[in-house]
């Protein structure tokens, strides 16, 4: 299983820092969570998603342990 992480509005938005996924890729990990989580998905397209510390394609297959990081944009000076 994929471990996914939530920052800032998107942790917001799932009530969870961070949760188990079984999803096979990428793309089915988004639509999932989006589905699940209506709050998320108005926000998710603008997320950066990265898996193990990489931007990858939604067709990227999620071995076990993966690491899935969903980053809202960050406002800063």
């Amino acid at each position: 299983m994929a471990v996914v992480r939530y920052f800032a509005a998107a942790q917001e938005a799932v009530g969870l820092e961070r949760e188990h996924r079984a999803e096979t890729t990428l793309g089915d990990l988004r639509a999932a969570v989006a589905a699940e989580y209506p709050g998320l998905g108005g926000i998710l397209p603008r997320c950066a998603v990265l898996v193990d510390g990489a931007r990858v394609d939604d067709d990227t297959a999620l071995a076990d342990h993966v690491l899935v990081d969903v980053l809202p944009p960050f406002a800063g000076g």
